[in-house]
């Protein structure tokens, strides 16, 4: 059970973010969630898009490095508690969370998790009694 995130590579200096966001917009393609990390040279951009495919071809058309990659986004309550839930379900298991991030849109809230095995991960997520989105559930 997973979702897809795109992930896109652009350089860190000023005007890339906005151009990678004026090419979504003009597509009319959502940003649901988004995360963003940098070095002194290039960033990666992880967002959750109404439309991965589509934008990924529209920001590779435009001379950006983009990929598709599965994730897994984790149903959460609005109560405390809910984030070590996942991680102590998850290391538990013995996965390893390599990067997370949280989404809102609407009532559905979710962290989306990318972990060293999204298979394990999202069966030890749904045996600890969590929830997990589909694609089709969050767009």
């Amino acid at each position: 059970m997973s979702v897809k995130q795109l992930s896109v590579f652009i350089e860190n200096r000023e005007g890339r973010l906005e151009q990678v966001t004026g090419i979504l917009s003009e597509e009319q393609i959502n940003i649901l969630a988004l995360s963003m990390a940098d070095t002194l040279e290039f960033g990666i951009l992880r967002m959750i898009v109404d439309q991965p495919e589509k934008a990924m071809e529209v920001l590779k058309k435009n001379g950006f490095s983009a990929r598709i990659t599965e994730v897994i986004a984790v149903r959460m309550e609005n109560k405390p508690g809910q984030l070590h839930r996942i991680t102590h379900i998850l290391h538990g298991a013995g996965i390893n969370i390599e990067y997370m991030y949280s989404m809102a849109v609407a009532d559905k809230l979710a962290i989306i998790v990318k972990a060293s095995n999204g298979t394990r991960a999202s069966e030890a997520l749904l045996s600890g009694g969590l929830k997990i989105f589909e694609d089709s559930e969050i767009m």
